[in-house]
């Protein structure tokens, strides 16, 4: 059976059926149509004006083509959504079966849009998105593009306006930039979607997110309750110990002075490094003090340029081994109405659950 969509590779139109027959569920052909009368009213006005004729019915018949065009594909500030919120991952790549799972395909059917909206999932979905802006933004698809940069939109104003993560989008934005310099100067050497000054564009539109970002003051809040300092040093400590980030730590210790003070501990040091990186890259990489003690905090942020650091994420995509599907896991739903995220036929569907890190999601969709 011929595919009846635009492009050969997609499933074809959405179809309902009607009390007269199948009918192709269209949901801008009344818009379309509307600006199709609009734009024949108008014509007939221009017309019947004896001072001036400036279209004749070849140009409305254009402008009426262009305009389908343009709000099918140019329509940059829309994004793609999918019924299903999980994609099917092949185990083995076929030339049938291969463009149905590629990384464009998988971001598409994904919900980014709502997961950077749980504080849980945020720091994952701004880790893939640097991924992908260093090694597989020209894998995307045309429609992958925009849902991309639209998701990104939405990050830079959620980040303007509750004052959260913002060095994790700076850096997030810094890859990118460079990313889209060396594509945008090497035009040519590689193969891009879209015509160059979509991407001129799109660097422009990141360097303002940029200038924003540099400019953003963060508001001191009036609170006449119980603040941070006020609560006891080992309690202090102890938050300080739970940091898994060491700019974190960092920038907490900007806060008071007490919170400087136990932010240099030695031992909140080690057991840092100890936790990111083996005894033997200790070793390689020892940096001692004048009196001969270890100078931890030094060592962490040296080990950390030449090896990577554990990852951590309140929650992350599931892969289920089961049914080869990759998809988010609503743990409310999970609890409430048994519902594993995914149409699973497994008998214990949990036990053939398998988080997926941000590198293993790009890795799934490498043939």
């Amino acid at each position: 059976m011929p595919f009846l969509g635009q492009d050969w590779r997609s499933p074809g139109w959405s179809w309902i059926k009607t009390e007269d027959g199948w009918k192709r569920c269209d949901s801008c052909s009344q818009e379309l149509e509307r600006e199709n009368s609009q734009c024949t009213v108008t014509h007939d006005l221009i017309l019947s004006s004896e001072d001036e004729e400036i279209f004749n019915n070849e140009e409305c018949e254009y402008a009426s083509k262009k305009r389908k065009k343009d709000h099918f594909r140019n329509d940059t500030n829309a994004q793609s959504f999918y019924r299903e919120k999980w994609i099917y991952v092949h185990k083995e790549s076929t030339k049938e079966r291969h463009g149905y799972c590629t990384l464009g395909e998988a971001f598409n059917r994904l919900d980014f849009s709502s997961a950077i909206q749980d504080i849980r999932r945020f720091t994952y979905v701004v880790k893939l998105l640097q991924l992908i802006a260093k090694s597989q933004l020209t894998s995307l698809s045309g429609v992958a593009q925009k849902n991309y940069f639209n998701i990104l939109d939405k990050i830079v104003q959620k980040v303007l306006d509750d004052h959260q993560n913002p060095r994790l989008i700076k850096d997030l934005l810094q890859d990118l930039s460079s990313t889209l310099c060396v594509l945008i100067r090497g035009v040519g050497k590689s193969v891009l979607v879209g015509n160059i000054n979509i991407w001129i564009c799109r660097l422009e539109t990141v360097l303002g997110w940029q200038q924003q970002l540099q400019n953003l003051q963060m508001t001191k809040h009036v609170n006449s309750g119980l603040t941070l300092s006020d609560l006891p040093l080992h309690m202090l400590n102890n938050i300080l110990y739970r940091f898994s980030d060491g700019w974190d730590i960092v920038t907490l210790g900007q806060v008071t002075p007490t919170l400087y003070v136990l932010s240099e501990d030695r031992q909140l040091w080690k057991k840092l490094c100890q936790y990111h990186f083996a005894e033997q890259q200790f070793c390689r990489h020892l940096i001692l003090s004048e009196k001969g003690h270890i100078e931890w905090k030094l060592m962490y942020f040296t080990l950390q340029k030449y090896y990577p650091t554990k990852e951590q994420y309140g929650d992350t995509l599931q892969f289920c081994r089961h049914c080869s599907i990759l998809f988010w896991k609503d743990y409310h739903l999970a609890w409430l109405f048994k519902d594993s995220g995914h149409p699973c036929t497994a008998a214990d569907p949990d036990s053939c659950f398998t988080p997926v890190s941000p590198q293993h999601f790009i890795d799934l969709f490498k043939f």
